[in-house]
């Protein structure tokens, strides 16, 4: 006969299953004798446990507690809850706990890195120089992320672009918002732009201003990544931003420019318009001079504005403005 006396040295092993859920490995012993001798009662149970009644009372107090028990009644004692039912329960009590824990300890950690600001000043920024440090860093910024990234995107540009397009591929696969604020220079660049529509069609919301007022990567508003430099001359140099009012100042600046950037629109498939002249309005809006777009396009100046002025006939459009709200309303751009 095997022996089932609990050992009041051993512990819930740590590959028990039970102990994920809190229960001990004495109360797993009491909770399967109940299981298997229901009507035994305490004194019985405790035979099958080795255990003292006493104990094992206080052990059926807890699993009443953990809803794995049914309380008695006027028909008996205590009974078992369908494990089907009382384990699943206790999972999702603790899924919950789980979460409201992993809450706490954002907050905490808030706390956490607000003193160590207060005791070394210098740990707000992180200096980081050289190609391929940028590139790590900025690949571990988007490893991190769990909410939102903001980027503004504006020239000079030092390094390829294909790498950072993965990394946000794999940022919006995983339910990451990703909000770009580009500058209307930076669009005039073929390979920027072309690079904007590609993330435009993988989900990313993107806009365009006239100008931003830095080049900025913020992710989930804790976490800043800013050049130092502002010309190609000042090579790979960066500065890393922690959680501080810096970061929220940063986000309150996003957020600001946000709400001023007109949406550029990605590829549209639908409607009665050519794909090229969706392309064209597109351009339009964005903010490009006349001079970009046609070089965008392969044209003339001459062939750009007589294009221009053939949308906004139909539309009576009186401005480019117009013409982009129109080509807007009717699900064009």
């Amino acid at each position: 006969m095997v022996n089932t006396a609990y050992d009041t040295a051993r512990q819930t092993p740590a590959a028990s299953p039970w102990a994920a859920v809190g229960v001990s490995a004495f109360d797993e012993l009491v909770y399967q004798s109940i299981l298997n001798q229901p009507d035994a009662g305490a004194a019985g149970w405790a035979l099958l446990t080795g255990g003292p009644p006493a104990r094992v009372r206080e052990s059926c107090n807890r699993l009443l507690a953990l809803g794995l028990l049914q309380p008695p009644d006027s028909m008996g004692g205590l009974r078992a809850v369908d494990p089907r039912v009382g384990i699943r329960a206790l999972i999702r009590r603790r899924e919950t706990e789980s979460e409201l824990l992993a809450a706490t300890a954002e907050e905490m950690a808030t706390a956490y890195e607000a003193g160590l600001l207060r005791e070394e000043p210098a740990r707000l920024v992180e200096v980081v120089s050289g190609e391929g440090a940028n590139a790590a860093r900025l690949e571990e910024l988007y490893a991190h992320a769990e909410h939102e990234v903001c980027l503004f995107d504006t020239p000079p540009y030092l390094a390829p672009r294909t790498p950072q397009l993965d990394l946000q591929a794999d940022l919006l696969s995983r339910g990451v918002v990703y909000r770009a604020v580009y500058a209307a220079t930076a669009l005039e660049d073929p390979d920027v732009l072309t690079h904007a529509w590609k993330m435009v069609e993988l989900g990313e919301q993107a806009r365009v201003l006239p100008s931003v007022p830095v080049k900025m990567l913020l992710v989930d508003g804790r976490r800043a990544m800013l050049p130092l430099t502002a010309s190609e001359t000042g090579g790979y140099c960066a500065v890393v931003v922690r959680h501080s009012a810096v970061t929220e100042a940063l986000q309150k600046l996003f957020d600001l420019a946000w709400q001023q950037a007109t949406p550029l629109g990605g590829t549209a498939t639908n409607g009665e318009l050519p794909e090229s002249e969706r392309v064209l309005i597109r351009l339009l809006t964005a903010g490009l001079k006349d001079e970009a777009v046609a070089r965008h396009l392969g044209v003339s100046l001459r062939t750009l504005r007589r294009r221009v002025s053939e949308l906004q006939e139909p539309l009576g459009a009186a401005s480019r403005f117009q013409l982009g709200v129109r080509a807007a309303q009717r699900g064009w751009v």
